[in-house]
């Protein structure tokens, strides 16, 4: 599937940008999701909870936004905007 594919490669930015960052984990995971992704935000937020279960994103906190416009250049994609990371104390 075209979705579990882009999720995937999310998620793997989303564990690029916590260990790059010195992270434990990542707190809050902002998207946008194109209006050629073929995904609701629920339907997203669902895949992620599932996929994400022993990542450095699971239990992550989701802030969706889902675009409607068809002619975006992104529009087939799903955009990683903002990973908040949690660091280790003292770091």
């Amino acid at each position: 599937m075209h979705e579990l594919a882009l999720i995937q490669n999310l998620l793997a930015k989303v564990d690029a940008v916590v260990r790059d960052n010195g992270g434990r984990r990542a707190v809050a995971v902002d998207v946008w999701l194109g209006g050629l992704s073929h995904l609701s935000a629920d339907r997203f937020a669902d895949y992620f909870e599932e996929f994400s279960r022993g990542t450095l994103a699971e239990g992550a906190w989701l802030d969706i936004e889902v675009s409607d416009d068809v002619e975006d250049e992104n529009a087939h994609r799903i955009l990683l905007r903002n990973v908040e990371v949690e660091v280790t104390e003292g770091d």
